[in-house]
Order: structure tokens, then C-alpha cells, then sequence
């Protein structure tokens, strides 16, 4: 059984393609064509998806979609009616797209497909779409590993639903609960991102990484939060929210907020994205951060309720959030949590190819011994060593090649702990939005000026955001709280008290730049000023490249653990192929690029005469 997997249309396009239960390939669209999450139908992914497995769509048995574009369209003319005379300028403006292309998605598909296979026919195809929130359950269920478990999707909207609970048994899944639009967790939360003075559905993540600068105790935080439940959403105890529409814009606007009225509840202004951040700001990340747990955990506890499941499965936008991931895990309600590393849009791709493969067609379950069936989400390109000679000889570029990845391992080991950062590029590309040892730039996490430096000189971003550690599985326990297993980076912990330092008495109160760069801790390069962490636990068997990586950086330092963040800078997508690693490496000031057994030295590559080396094959 022969399944793609397609989403596009709203925001990270990607495909999956699946055959007789197994991930062969998914990937991100935006990983081509350089656009960060671009909502264009997925052409290159596709085409590598189909390269990896020698098929040609003819012999594909299912193309599936990840939503439903007609139930989609009938909640869009039911809201416009519903909040109508607004909305007139959207509604001239959207409903022509829609009866254009949209509404008549297979022929746009197909016509898509034949510039992929210019001999296709309409017959050839086996066109099927499933629910949006159906493929987010799927796209966590399935790949688990578990044959029975309690499944949360939340996002912004996909249909109409926003958040949902269902029951997976095997092949089947059971919607037992959802919420509905314009009420959403995913929404709410995007309305605060915008109002902070970052992009929608891309930002969110920045939003969560200002929060714990925010001074919880303070009364301007407590304010923030008094108002927003009294005034902007109604939390009830199952989870499920109602969201005041006089405060919003997103029903029929292009915009979510109405500005004018968030500034009079809060007497802040909308924050503009290039503008200062103020502790003020960083009070009401932290409020907002805070009320979106408290209603995640309300619907976590309710999915136990209703399931009495041992097991929870959770994905969707909101799924990313992993300060709230920790939190659920606190809970000790469940005794394996699982994540689909690929939470947002992307992964609807994959749960779509599944939820068909399942579902429709029937097809049985396969169980294996591994964590899940993800391949540590490394399904995306890779490339050989011709490729990467290619790129050399494009750039003139300066290298080492290691007949023994080992002893390049144990060299780029000390590099790191001489204080120097490296990206490091290795077989397949992660699927999903981390970074997770196969195109990461890395840096020694016991060095207190590294956040700063990668920020700003590396990744040229904000100086605030945090790092992750990645840590060897079985060093997880020396440094972090809690007993958990992390591949996919979507956790967050606290330190142990033994790798703490000594704080100043007044840290509490502390401005957020005062709090960033005071000492807090043994590994402050990946601590965050709340003294948590989003960790990554590397097997040796799931990535034994990067595995061994951090074991020889251990041997040196003494410490399993490195700074891994993703291999790209501010506002382009991770990089894809050696080309894009090797610009990204000129650019900025990162000291080593390895690229498989390649090494490159940042100072040979800015000699004036350049001469090009070969290995001896």
C-alpha cells in the first residue's frame, strides 16, 4: 500500500509518503524553496518523497489531503454572514480565490501534480481527504507505538474544530469531544504573539521564550492575568474556552486583534516587531503562557476523564508548546505521554497518509520495539559525498576529509570545547520544525557568553531567546528533573539543585536583561532564567552519529551535554543541502562546518588565495 500525504494551502506546506506502514520520506516544503513556511502546494517535496521510493503517482494507491476545503469554505461564508456588514473588504477578497481555485481543490491539485508528471491523467488518481483534526490524530497515534491511547489535538482552526479529544484502539479513532470555532486555545494564544509584536504562526515559539522572564509574584503580571480571564477568554473546567469576539478581529478581519480595545484593557500598546522589549511585555508573556496551561491541563484532565487511557497522544500547533508539554507530564495522569514532533500543518501530511492507510483502507498496525515508528524524524534529504565534492568545487571551498568519522567526532569534540561553534550537517534532514543533531549548530553549554554570541552573531536574533541542550539518554537524570524520554525536543525541565549557582537575593525582581546575564548555573548557556531547560535525550541507537559526538565531548569535558540549535539564521528555514549550509557558514561567524566527514575551518576559507583540496578517492 502505496500512500502521499499532502498539506499546503495555509502555512508549512510539506508531504509524506508512507508504503505498507512505513515512513519512507517527509519533508517541508519550505526546505526548497528557502520561503519559510510557505503555504504553496508542495511540488519539490513531493517529487523527492516519490524519488525515494522509485514510484511514479500512477502507482501511488492514495493522494490525501489533509483537511476538508468545502467544510472549510462553508464555515468561512458562515462567519462573514454571521458578523456581516464587517468583514466586506476580506469577503470581496477572499470569495474569488476560493470559487477560483479552493472550492475545486482536485482539479488544482492535479494540475499541480502533472507539472511533477506531464503524462497524468485525472484517472490515474485516487484523491481522498480527511479531517484537519483527524490528521492530527492520526499524525501522534499511529507512529506511537501505542495500541491504545487518549488523543489531544489543539491548533488555531482547521474545519471548525479547534481542539478535540479522541480515543485510539488500534486501527480505529473516535472523536468523543471538540471545541469549535471562533473559540480556540491556538487563536488566543496567536492574538497575545501579535499583540507582543510578533508574527502569527510563526512566532508563538518566541512568545513562550519571553515568558519566563516575566516576574510571576509582580502585581502588573497578576493584573494581566485577572483581566484576561475576566474580560478575553471564559475557562471552564473541561477545558474547553469561550472567547469574547468584541476583543477580536480574526472572524472577519486581517488581523486578529482590535487593537484599540486590548490597549484600553491593558494600558500597553500593540508592540511593533523591531521595538524594545520591556519587563512589561514580558509580564504579559508569562500571563498568557500561564492561562494557556491552565486550560491545556483542563482538557488534559478531562481526556482522562472520558478515555481512562494510561496513554495520551497529543499533537496539533498548540502541541509545540512545550513549557506546557512539562507541565503535562507533572500531572504523573498518564504513564507515557508521546508528541508528534511535527505538531503544526506539516505533520498533517503524515497523519493524513495514515489516517487513510488506517481508517479507509483498513490496513493492520504494525508494533516494533522502538520508541515509535518516526525514525528519530530524520526522513528527510541526504546526500552523498559526490554531492557535497560538487558544492566544494562550486565554492572554492577549504576542507578536511575524514576517512574515520570517529576521529573526526573526537576533533570536533575539542573544537567545541575550546569555545568554538560549529554546524554540523549529517545524513537525513529532520522533519518537523527542531533541530535535532542533523542539521544543528553547536556549542559548548558550560560557556556563559554562548547564548549571547549565537544570538547575535551567529543567528542574528533576538538576544532573549533561550537554547536546548542536547544530553545523552543516560545522563538525563544528572542534570534535569523528572524522568523522561525527550528525542524530539519537546519538554521543557528544570536544572537540579546541584548545578545551580548561587543567586543574589533580589533575582526574582530582577529585570529580564539583569536576569539573563546574571550566573544561575553550572550549564548557564542552556538554562533558562526560570532554570529550565527544552532537552533533547540523544539515543545511541536512533542518531549514532550525533551520539557520539556529545560521548566524546563528555570524555573532554566531563559533561554529555552540547547546545543544539537549528542550523539556520533569523527569518530563513533550516538548511536543506550542503549549499545551503556552506552560505549560511560565510555568513555568519560560526568557526567549523562539518558536513558529513567534511570539515572546513572558517580562517582557510577567507584566504585571498584559495587552493581547492581533494581527498585521495
Amino acid at each position: 500500500m502505496k500512500i502521499l500525504g499532502i498539506s499546503c494551502y495555509y502555512h508549512d506546506s510539506a508531504a509524506t509518503i508512507i508504503v505498507n506502514n512505513e515512513i519512507i520520506a517527509a519533508v517541508q516544503e519550505e526546505r526548497f524553496s528557502r520561503n519559510k513556511h510557505t503555504p504553496k502546494f508542495p511540488i519539490n517535496s513531493i517529487k523527492y518523497c516519490l524519488e525515494e521510493t522509485g514510484l511514479i503517482i500512477q502507482e501511488l494507491d492514495a493522494i490525501v489531503f489533509y483537511d476538508k476545503p468545502i467544510v472549510k469554505f462553508e464555515r468561512l461564508l458562515s462567519t462573514f454572514y454571521e458578523v456581516a456588514p464587517k468583514g466586506l473588504i476580506p469577503f470581496i477578497k477572499s470569495i474569488p480565490i476560493w470559487l477560483k481555485e479552493k472550492l475545486f481543490l482536485k482539479k488544482l491539485i492535479y494540475e499541480n501534480l502533472k507539472e511533477i508528471q506531464p503524462d497524468l491523467k485525472r484517472k490515474d488518481l485516487n484523491l481522498l481527504f480527511t479531517e484537519h483534526h483527524i490528521s492530527h490524530a492520526a499524525s501522534s497515534f499511529y507512529p506511537s507505538n501505542l495500541k491504545e491511547s487518549a488523543i489531544l489535538t489543539i491548533d488555531g482552526v482547521g474545519e471548525w474544530c479547534t481542539a478535540s479529544i479522541c480515543h485510539g484502539n488500534d486501527k480505529k479513532i473516535e472523536i468523543l469531544k471538540e471545541l469549535h470555532f471562533p473559540h480556540s486555545v491556538g487563536l488566543l494564544y496567536s492574538a497575545f504573539t501579535y499583540y507582543l509584536g510578533f508574527r502569527v504562526n510563526s512566532g508563538e515559539y518566541k512568545l513562550m521564550g519571553l515568558a519566563p522572564y516575566g516576574i510571576e509574584k509582580s502585581k502588573e503580571t497578576q493584573r494581566f492575568i485577572e483581566k484576561i480571564k475576566s474580560e478575553i477568554v471564559d475557562i471552564k473546567e473541561d477545558g474547553s474556552v469561550f472567547l469574547n469576539q468584541k476583543y477580536f478581529k480574526y472572524t472577519y478581519g486581517n488581523r486578529m486583534i482590535k487593537e484599540k480595545k486590548f490597549e484600553e484593557l491593558f494600558g500597553i500598546n500593540t508592540r511593533k516587531e523591531e521595538e524594545e522589549i520591556s519587563q512589561t511585555h514580558c509580564n504579559m508573556a508569562l500571563a498568557i503562557q500561564k492561562i494557556t496551561e491552565e486550560i491545556v491541563l483542563n482538557m488534559v484532565k478531562e481526556a482522562k476523564i472520558i478515555t481512562n487511557s494510561k496513554n495520551l497522544c497529543l499533537s496539533g500547533g498548540v502541541a509545540l508548546n512545550c513549557v506546557a508539554n512539562g507541565k503535562i507530564e507533572d500531572l504523573k495522569l498518564f504513564e507515557k505521554i508521546y508528541i508528534q514532533p511535527a505538531s503544526g500543518d506539516a505533520g498533517g501530511s503524515l497523519g493524513a497518509a495514515y489516517a487513510i492507510n488506517h481508517m479507509y483502507f483498513g490496513n493492520d498496525r504494525v508494533y516494533t520495539n522502538e520508541y515509535d515508528l518516526m525514525k528519530g524524524s530524520y526522513l528527510g534529504p541526504y546526500f552523498s559525498k559526490k554531492d557535497i565534492l560538487i558544492t566544494n568545487r562550486r565554492n572554492k571551498a577549504v576542507y578536511n576529509y575524514f576517512d574515520s568519522f570517529e576521529k573526526l567526532s573526537q576533533d570536533v569534540a575539542k573544537l567545541i570545547s575550546e569555545g568554538n561553534i560549529v554546524g554540523w550537517f549529517q545524513g537525513r534532514s529532520e522533519f518537523g520544525p527542531r533541530a535535532l543533531g542533523n542539521r544543528s549548530i553547536l556549542a559548548d553549554p558550560r560557556n556563559p557568553k554562548m547564548q549571547k554570541k549565537i544570538n547575535l552573531k551567529i543567528k542574528y536574533r533576538e538576544g532573549f531567546r533561550p537554547f536546548a541542550p542536547s544530553v545523552l539518554e543516560e545522563d538525563y537524570n544528572y542534570f534535569f528533573e523528572g524522568e523522561i524520554i525527550s528525542p524530539y525536543m519537546l519538554m521543557v525541565k528544570k536544572i537540579k539543585q546541584k548545578i545551580k549557582t548561587i543567586l543574589p537575593n533580589d533575582y526574582e525582581s530582577l529585570n529580564y536583561w539583569d536576569k539573563l546575564y546574571t550566573k544561575r548555573s553550572k550549564l548557564q548557556s542552556i538554562t533558562h532564567v526560570d532554570f529550565s531547560a527544552r532537552i533533547q535525550t540523544v539515543n545511541k541507537k536512533t542518531n549514532p552519529r550525533y551520539y557520539s559526538l556529545i560521548k566524546n565531548f563528555k570524555e573532554i569535558s566531563g559533561v554529555g551535554v552540547v547546545i543544539n540549535t537549528s542550523f539556520n539564521v533569523r527569518g530563513e528555514p533550516i538548511v536543506n543541502n550542503p549549499e545551503d549550509a556552506f552560505k549560511c557558514f560565510m555568513n555568519t561567524e560560526m568557526d567549523y562546518l562539518v558536513i558529513n566527514n567534511f570539515i572546513y575551518d572558517k580562517k582557510n576559507q577567507l584566504n585571498e588565495t584559495v587552493e581547492i583540496s581533494f581527498d585521495k578517492d
